[in-house]
């Protein structure tokens, strides 16, 4: 069983958390971490497909959105630490559910919240990424702008014509290179303990940066139970399926 908190959790004070509808009173939260250059807003509609039980918290990265003023954060271990702290404060049971670059947050999250035992993490859902980054040995260089608008177009990400737009553009490039950057330097720890929380995977059957047998080395993180979940579509499948992982990620595993 998670610890109870000792008194009613309230909604977060941190600009880490965005709840798009407040609910202290429910006894579980789904803490969303957003993909490579996504923001809060990614996750926002979820909240209506949740039931009063549960509180919809949504990770918000430095320099978007209404952080648009912070810093980036160039290394996991930045990223993942400050989510973890800003996490800390709520004792409610709590999933965590994370797409693409926000899947391997959200890995490491639950590992700093299991490692200090401050965790009330019971569940942790991965989407749209494999467990192994790019070897060891790989250099990796920051993208350049035709590379950052090509990758985006092939996974399906924001489309080439709204980056015609200059101060577009010169928004959000700079956070994808962060982010890529951020993601393709990311090397999990094999060492590492396995979690104890349960895990669930998730993907779309036409995603050309994952395999549904590539999902399931999941299930080697955890002394918990797994499962796995395969859905139509490409890397971003969720934006039509997001009421049925709503309810995958707080039902019964």
């Amino acid at each position: 069983m998670p610890p109870k908190s000792a008194h009613s959790p309230q909604t977060p004070k941190t600009p880490w958390l965005v709840v798009p509808r407040p609910n202290p009173s429910a006894a579980r939260r789904l803490v969303c971490f957003p993909h490579a250059g996504g923001s809060a807003s990614f996750f926002r509609t979820w909240a209506q497909h949740l039931d009063p039980t549960v509180e919809l918290q949504v990770v918000q990265y430095p320099g978007r959105e209404n952080r648009i003023a912070e810093p980036l954060l160039g290394t996991m271990d930045e990223v993942a630490s400050a989510a973890a702290r800003a996490l800390r404060a709520d004792g409610r049971e709590t999933i965590l559910f994370g797409h693409s670059m926000g899947a391997a947050v959200a890995y490491e999250v639950l590992r700093i919240l299991e490692a200090d035992r401050a965790s009330a993490v019971t569940r942790l859902c991965v989407s749209g990424r494999r467990l192994t980054g790019p070897s060891a040995d790989r250099v990796i260089t920051p993208l350049t702008d035709d590379e950052l608008i090509a990758s985006m177009g092939a996974l399906g990400g924001t489309q080439s014509a709204i980056l015609e737009d200059p101060d577009i553009r010169a928004m959000v490039l700079p956070i994808l290179r962060n982010d890529y950057f951020l993601i393709d330097s990311y090397r999990p720890d094999p060492a590492a303990a396995p979690v104890t929380a349960e895990v669930v995977a998730l993907t779309g059957d036409a995603d050309p940066r994952v395999t549904e047998a590539q999902m399931k080395e999941w299930a080697r993180i955890t002394t918990g139970p797994f499962a796995c979940h395969t859905f139509p579509g490409g890397h971003f499948y969720l934006a039509e399926h997001s009421a049925a992982l709503a309810r995958i990620a707080t039902a019964d595993i």
